[in-house]
């Protein structure tokens, strides 16, 4: 075996096991019609009263605004952070603000919760 052999072999090998971490480290969402999207096509929602990358979004809101729930392993990609929720559960947070859904969006694009709550959600559009 030459030595110029074993180094592609090498290379290939450490492409095959580093080239599927690189598939699943995409962002957890994305911009879809100029606002921020989950997985699924949800619009993704701010609240006005988180403050220092905290959620304040728990019980009753947390079930009209469900929480854009992070896996326990997630780990931070660009400006997406990963928050401890006052349950214990992960969350993402983009650029410090914790995202959520609106239970009211029943469908990819709908946008009913841009403006509710006195003005205290936000469509996502960074």
């Amino acid at each position: 075996m030459t030595h110029s052999s074993f180094s592609l072999k090498a290379l290939m090998v450490t492409a095959a096991l580093t080239l599927p971490t690189l598939v699943f480290a995409a962002e957890p969402a994305m911009m879809k019609d100029g606002k921020m999207v989950d997985s699924k096509g949800m619009t993704l929602y701010t609240f006005d009263n988180d403050k220092g990358g905290k959620s304040m979004c728990n019980d009753k809101c947390a079930e009209n605004w469900p929480p854009m729930m992070a896996p326990a392993d997630a780990k931070p990609e660009g400006k997406w952070t990963v928050i401890k929720r006052d349950d214990g559960k992960m969350q993402w947070a983009h650029d410090g603000k914790p995202m959520y859904t609106f239970k009211m969006d029943a469908k990819p694009g709908d946008a009913m919760g841009d403006g509710k709550g006195g003005g205290m959600w936000h469509m996502a559009k960074h």
